[in-house]
């Protein structure tokens, strides 16, 4: 067995003699792994103690072009603006591993992002000194605390491919701010948490081709992602968490709020968030659109609103003089007053939308919610396949009021107070296909369709098991089951 042993051993030697490298030249001769310049803070003389005023030191490091600043492990307190003029200082990013801490103990922006980019995406309106010295300013892994009324976390303007990643930013007036004119900009896998202004502002500005994605946006007071007024198109907000971004004393807003009573907003999606919280707050909303007016309803819209998840506001979604909006894949509950409240609007497809009452979410303690969809002096809309289950203290689980070229096929509408649908005044509506039953054994003769007052309307072909009351003269004739 010993000498079988040693042949082993010299078998397995052989091997692996047979595999090693003659000699270390292969080794040697590979390149040497370039060493990284990192230019830190501290190198200009910041401190990073949270008591020490390390404005002047953080200043210092952006105004010597050094590129990459790097903040190591520490609290940096500042009292003023950190001010990054992109064409002077070239290409900057402000960068951390998660470790530092940026304090703002003063008002403004605790850093300041300024370009002069003024063309638009198009490659031909770059100028070569954007390309140069503006292009892609860049935050990353950085977190932002306010210590003052009007602190402020990141603000830019006229950039070029600002990118903000990694940022957490909390306790300030806003989160991220975008005023005047930006182009391509990039949010994503931020926190924007507590603070007493607006999470993500757009704020009147001239903004094309913006993604907001993978963030955390949340008990913002003045809104979760907010648009102002100004000129934006292209705004994707998707796989986010957005809650309560609401102030729960003062004038109402919503955790996506687009309001360009002045201004316009069109091309937009937003996919696959979680939106919600909080009913508390007097008329809130999980995302409300607020356009020009009903003589020109086209400034907010051409949007896709999909495969989102929205509760617990007072409505969960408000469109007032939209044009162009498809709803669609969401699931709905807990909207106190409505689920879906649409005014004055135009050219909107609402389909395959969940609208439920599950029983998990009936708190003891907390009053009943409505779910109810209510369409007034709407017109050109089409509602499909949507399921609507319990609604409660409404006149109906559908509402249309002074409404025109409605087509509604394909629905579910089940055990809803009041009736089922509610037509009141309206003209050239098609309700066909549809399954409307109320089988609660305390509602003893329901109402499943009723029609106040319109003409020209059809409704047929649906199976319902209550009554369906007409107003003499308001309808085509047709066949119900």
């Amino acid at each position: 067995m010993c000498m079988e042993r040693k042949y082993l051993w010299l078998a397995i030697g052989a091997i692996l003699l047979g595999f090693a490298p003659a000699n270390n030249s292969s080794l040697a001769q590979k390149p040497p792994i370039a060493k990284v310049e990192s230019v830190t803070v501290r190198d200009f003389g910041a401190v990073g103690d949270g008591k020490s005023d390390d404005s002047v030191a953080l200043q210092r490091a952006v105004d010597a072009k050094a590129g990459r600043i790097y903040l190591p492990r520490g609290v940096y307190r500042i009292t003023r603006s950190i001010i990054i003029e992109l064409d002077r200082v070239g290409p900057t990013s402000i960068v951390a591993d998660g470790t530092a801490k940026l304090v703002m103990a003063g008002a403004g922006p605790a850093l300041k992002f300024v370009g002069t980019h003024n063309g638009t995406a198009s490659p031909k309106t770059v100028k070569q000194n954007v390309w140069q010295r503006q292009r892609m300013p860049f935050v990353d892994g950085l977190e932002i605390v306010g210590a003052h009324p009007e602190a402020v976390g990141i603000e830019a303007s006229y950039t070029m491919q600002g990118t903000f990643t990694r940022v957490l930013v909390r306790k300030g007036l806003h989160g991220i701010h975008l005023t005047k004119k930006n182009r391509n900009v990039i949010i994503s896998n931020c926190h924007i948490y507590e603070n007493r202004g607006v999470g993500i502002f757009l704020d009147r500005v001239n903004l094309h081709q913006i993604n907001v994605t993978n963030c955390h946006i949340s008990y913002n007071q003045g809104g979760g992602i907010v648009v102002l007024a100004g000129d934006v198109r292209n705004l994707q907000i998707g796989s986010c968490d957005i809650e309560d971004n609401l102030n729960h004393e003062e004038s109402p807003t919503a955790n996506v709020l687009f309001d360009v009573r002045d201004g316009s907003l069109r091309e937009c999606a937003i996919v696959g968030c979680t939106i919600q919280h909080s009913h508390n707050a007097p008329d809130s909303a999980n995302i409300r659109l607020l356009g020009r007016g009903p003589e020109d309803n086209k400034k907010v819209g051409n949007m896709s609103i999909a495969n989102n998840v929205f509760s617990d506001v007072s409505v969960n979604i408000h469109i007032r003089h939209g044009r162009g909006v498809v709803i669609t894949g969401n699931t709905f509950w807990k909207g106190y007053a409505h689920d879906l409240l649409v005014e004055g609007s135009s050219n909107i497809v609402v389909g395959a939308n969940l609208l439920d009452r599950n029983p998990d979410y009936d708190y003891r303690n907390q009053p009943k919610s409505s779910n109810s969809l209510v369409f007034r002096d709407c017109v050109d809309v089409t509602l499909t396949g949507l399921h609507v289950n319990g609604t409660m203290k409404t006149p109906a689980g559908l509402i249309l009021e002074g409404c025109r070229r409605f087509n509604i096929t394909n629905c579910s509408i089940l055990n809803c107070d009041g009736c089922g649908i509610l037509l009141q005044n309206v003209e050239n509506v098609r309700v066909t296909d549809c399954l409307i039953h109320d089988d609660r054994p305390e509602v003893k003769k329901p109402v499943s369709i009723r029609l106040v007052k319109g003409k020209n309307n059809m409704i047929r072909d649906n199976l319902v098991n209550g009554r369906i009351e007409i107003t003499p003269g308001s309808l085509m004739p047709g066949k119900n089951y």
